[in-house]
Formats: C-alpha cells, structure tokens, sequence
C-alpha cells in the first residue's frame, strides 16, 4: 500500500501566493483572454434557457411541458412568449453593451442598449410565426429524405439535424437584426449538441436537410437554396487567407448551393465564387473550389480495391493467428 505525499502545510501558503500574484501579473500584463474592470457580459446560461423556450414554443408537447390541451395551450404559449421575451430584453442588452464596452468603454449608453434590446425583442417575437413555418418545412424535408424515418415524431424528438438547424434560424434572426455575440453563442451550443456547425450568418432557404449531422460545417457566407439536402461531413468553407487577413471580413468567402442540390458525406465545397448550380449532385469525399453548372454530378473515380482470400489452412476469425488474415500490402 502506497503512502500518500502531501506538501508540507508551512509551504503551501506560500506556493499558493507566488501562483496568484504570477496569474494577477499575466493579467495585467496582457488585456487578451479577460474581462476585468467591465460591467458586461452575456449569460450563457440564460442564452440556452432561451433556446429552451423556443424549442418549446415552436414544438408545443414535444420539448418542456407534455400533457397540453387545446384548453390550456393559450394560457401556456402566452406564458412562454413573456418569458421569452423578458429573457431577451436582458441578454441583447447586455450584448450590445458588452459590444459597445469592448469596443470603446466611452461610448457605452446603457440606456441606449436597454430600449434597443426591448426594440429587437420585439421584432424577433414578431418573427416567430414565420420561422415555425419554415421549421415544419425542414421537419417535412427530413422525413421525405430519410427512409429510416418512422414519423415527424421521430425527427423532432431525436434527430440532431433539425434541431441543428432550427437553432440556426433562430440565431440567424437575431444575426439579421444587428445582435452581437448571442447568435454565435447559441450556434455554438448546437455545435457541441450535434455535431454540425453552422455559422448564424448563413443564409439557408427553405425545406433543408442535414441527415445524420455529425461534422457538417457552413461558413458565415454560404447561401443555400431551397431543397438542399446534406450528409454528414459537408464542409462548406472558405479558401485558405494570408495570416491576419482581416480585410476578408465581411466578403463573401462561401459557396452558394443553388436549389435542390444534393452533397453527399464528407465533400467539401470551398470559395466565394464556387456555385452549385440546381438540381446538381456532389459525391462523398469530393473535393471542390470551382463551379458546378446545374444539373451535373460530380464524382470521384472508384479507387482500385484489392481483395486477398486467406492462405489455406488460415484459422476462422476470433482464432489465435488472426493478423494473418490481415497479412496484405496496400
């Protein structure tokens, strides 16, 4: 039985004060990485609750409360929409605060950051109607593309795609309305849930699909038709840019994906100037920077396969000698 080691108690104290006053000293050395002396940061955690929420509101019976009648939905959604908005109010304030005291410190105007929160607010509630109908577009989109689907059911409850993509049209809203930081802190949260990481200034048309989800990447510039349909791994990024690059910022960087294209697992499609043009078919572990004119399919060549039967008297799997059966040059 091994003896524990502990420091000596008379060092400890002494440690500890070398290790804070050398962290105090890096922070002052250095204003990246910190937020001291500041009044304004967003609750991540309010943020998801909002998610939360909306979930809720748009997929009524699936997320939050499950025993809901026609009796009691207007009391409920309207209980809902107040919380929502009293939740948004806060945090696009604090947003735009944390923008303005990030930025320059002398131009924070709380007051102005308090009755803007309360004016976006209200035109992203406004805006609710219309994105649950596109919602139940994207819901009808994955069942019709996915065989394995058993029912819509099925798709709201556990596919990672939808809810992929119905945090993205949230956060995209609140891109289009001017919010700093909150969109990309919610597109995140979707990123580390499903796997598929979508940038809240992308802009997706209506009916989209991400099957399986996992790995799938759009870039703040893409544009993406109507009916577009994507398996696991797509990325549609940006071309590789100079170091400190920032004059990049802002140009469109991102492919465009025209209407009813299909992109198959593990393609990547990259530029500002790439187009897939409708109805076009992009193959698994395709490589793009150029267009794509409508209609065309791009594949890769089928790689040469080399199968080896076993030597004879090559024991059955699971037996002793079973590298052997592995024993071929690739």
């Amino acid at each position: 039985m091994s003896k524990k080691c502990d420091a000596a108690p008379s060092e400890a104290p002494a440690d500890l004060h070398g290790i804070v006053d050398a962290l105090i000293a890096s922070y002052r050395a250095d204003a990246r990485g910190h937020h001291i002396n500041k009044r304004f940061t967003p609750s991540r955690q309010e943020i998801t609750e909002i998610i939360d929420l909306l979930l809720q509101i748009f997929y009524p019976g699936y997320h939050g409360r499950q025993d809901l009648s026609d009796e009691d939905l207007l009391y409920h959604v309207g209980t809902l929409v107040s919380t929502l908005r009293d939740k948004l109010e806060r945090q696009i304030e604090r947003c735009l605060c944390f923008q303005d005291e990030t930025v320059d410190a002398g131009r924070l105007d709380v007051p102005r950051c308090r009755q803007r929160g309360r004016d976006v607010a209200r035109l992203f509630i406004a805006r609710l109607p219309e994105v649950r109908r596109r919602l139940l577009l994207d819901v009808q989109a994955a069942y019709d593309g996915d065989p394995a689907a058993a029912s819509m059911d099925e798709i709201i409850l556990a596919y990672p795609g939808l809810l992929a993509v119905t945090v993205h049209r949230v956060a995209h809203e609140l891109y289009l309305l001017g919010v700093p930081l909150m969109p990309r802190i919610m597109s995140e949260w979707a990123h580390t849930r499903t796997g598929a990481d979508i940038h809240p200034g992308a802009n997706i048309g209506d009916s989209f699909f991400i099957d399986h989800a996992t790995g799938v990447v759009i870039g703040e510039t893409t544009d993406i038709g109507e009916h577009v349909k994507l398996y696991q791994g797509v990325t549609l990024g940006a071309l590789s840019l100079p170091q400190h690059s920032r004059g990049a910022r802002g140009l469109k960087r991102h492919p465009t994906v025209e209407d009813n294209v299909t992109i198959y697992a593990n393609a990547t499609v990259l530029g500002g100037k790439t187009v897939l043009g409708q109805g076009s078919v992009v193959g698994g572990s395709v490589f793009l920077t150029k267009s794509v004119a409508g209609g065309q399919r791009v594949a890769l060549e089928a790689p040469r396969l080399r199968v080896a039967s076993p030597p004879h008297g090559t024991p059955a799997v699971g037996g002793s000698d079973l590298d052997s059966i592995l024993d071929f040059d690739i």
